[in-house]
């Protein structure tokens, strides 16, 4: 799925009496920075303001009357100052916006070269009277990794880049609704949730009954348009030649009518029950249907874990790129630093080596090989990852949850279903917290690093409670 282009808002600040040719010159460097890094920008002319910049009242209002026009486009908001700037006017400007957007603050250093009078900058202190106002007005704002960057740094680069991904999770998670697909199995009370709190956080679960699923299955012609167009995707997806023509069908209607009813009910994500009501009641699994919904960035989690599924969602707004929900599974010999993460399995493509459609080998005990097919299956491609879990705590009625990162390894592993070894720094200090704090055995990953983006949407501007495992030295 292509990208969006994402848009940023764009304010420049400015006082006059420092050298305020430094606000044009310092406009034109960001705007080039943002349209390097493939954005589009709303900002003030310099004809509808000196210089382009924000410093009277009246900039104020003009600059934050052109944010609200633009409201459905701006994804987040870029301060910068290359000079000390006005602060009042800056929290000014996005209280009367109030667009609710993330915010990143920047300051251009100055040239040791250049301090006299005509050029001296000052941004280094503007910008903590800045932070200092919008903490005042309540408004949360995110700063760069240093206290002042030049628009074309490649620290700022680094930044940008990153902000882009708190920007794409924040506002991914604004009127989120999720689609709970069958009822939490019984043997799964770890991943109960709270739909209360969910909604309190602006997400919404809609649910749909497992019975409906299988009802508008059965109503569903072999040869239905769209059962035949996901047939023939499903093919295309895996390879399929050990499966029995039957259970692809099977697999294609419940691929369809989920697809149908995803769009209807306008839900960008899933969670879905299986274990074992599909299998004994319907014939297949749906590990490759959710496979394929997670490859196309609409995740999907099993036994209906919606605070799973919101890990996975986090975790690929921040990348871009496919998140998979595993099970934190077993040790790897004796290294305190590796475990074999696994599931049986619907991981998208995007994570393996190489990978096929099978059965499900631990259903198939109770209930037949022959009602197991379509999980897909192999190991995971040796690369960085990062991690995730959330989880309602309805004792205290918030969000909470843990981020890190780590790597998939290409230690050996001969199992069934899809695994990796994976290796985290201090993992066993990981594991405790995640068994003192009581948090799920399911644990989403993504094959990037954005543990720090992840962490800052949800603990700045989601408001949720977020654990980061050995963050690292600098990262606040």
């Amino acid at each position: 799925m292509a990208a969006r282009k994402m848009t940023m808002g764009l304010i420049v600040g400015n006082r006059g009496f420092f050298p305020d040719h430094l606000a044009k010159s310092g406009r034109e460097e960001m705007i080039r920075a943002l349209d390097t890094a493939g954005m589009d920008v709303v900002a003030l002319t310099p004809e509808q303001s000196k210089y382009g910049a924000v410093e009277t009242r009246e900039e104020s209002r003009h600059c934050a009357e052109l944010f609200k026009k633009n409201r459905d486009r701006i994804d987040g908001i870029v301060v910068t100052l290359p000079n000390f700037g006005e602060e009042r006017a800056i929290a000014d400007t996005l209280r009367l916006a109030d667009l609710r957007v993330p915010v990143l603050i920047q300051a251009t250093p100055d040239d040791p070269k250049k301090m006299t009078i005509a050029f001296r900058r000052d941004s280094f202190c503007g910008k903590m009277s800045a932070c200092n106002n919008l903490r005042q007005y309540g408004i949360p704002y995110s700063i760069t990794t240093l206290h002042t960057e030049a628009p074309d740094s490649p620290e700022f680069t680094s930044d940008l880049r990153w902000f882009a991904a708190v920007c794409r999770i924040v506002n991914g998670f604004r009127n989120l609704r999720v689609g709970a697909i069958g009822a939490r199995p019984a043997a799964f009370n770890t991943v109960r949730y709270s739909e209360k709190i969910l909604e309190a956080n602006g997400i919404s679960i809609e649910t749909l009954d497992l019975s409906e699923v299988l009802g508008r299955i059965d109503r569903m012609k072999d040869t239905d348009d769209a059962a035949q167009a996901k047939l023939a995707s499903i093919k295309k997806y895996v390879d399929s030649k050990d499966v029995p023509d039957p259970s692809l069908m099977k697999m294609a209607k419940l691929g369809a009518v989920i697809d149908q009813w995803m769009e209807r009910a306008e839900v960008q994500i899933s969670a879905i029950q299986c274990w074992t009501s599909l299998e004994e009641n319907f014939g297949v699994v749906p590990c490759t249907v959710m496979s394929m919904m997670s490859e196309q960035l609409l995740s999907s989690a099993c036994e209906v874990d919606i605070a799973g599924v919101l890990g996975m969602h986090a975790l690929q707004l921040a990348s871009g790129t496919p998140s998979a929900l595993l099970d934190w599974n077993n040790n790897y010999g004796t290294n305190p630093d590796k475990a074999v993460c696994f599931h049986c399995a619907n991981l998208p493509k995007h994570f393996f080596r190489s990978f096929k459609m099978d059965f499900q080998e631990i259903i198939a005990v109770t209930v037949g090989k022959e009602n197991t097919y379509g999980t897909v299956v192999g190991l995971i491609k040796p690369e960085r990852m990062s991690f995730a879990r959330f989880s309602t705590d309805d004792t205290s009625g918030q969000m909470r949850g843990y981020v890190g990162e780590g790597r998939f390894t290409d230690d050996p592993l001969n199992t069934f279903g899809g695994a990796g070894v994976v290796e985290i720094p201090k993992m066993q200090k990981l594991l405790h917290y995640v068994c003192e704090n009581g948090f799920e055995h399911h644990v989403a990953a993504n094959l990037s690093t954005v543990a720090a983006a992840v962490h800052e949407a949800a603990t700045r501007y989601l408001g949720w409670d977020i654990y980061w495992h050995e963050r690292p030295n600098g990262a606040y």
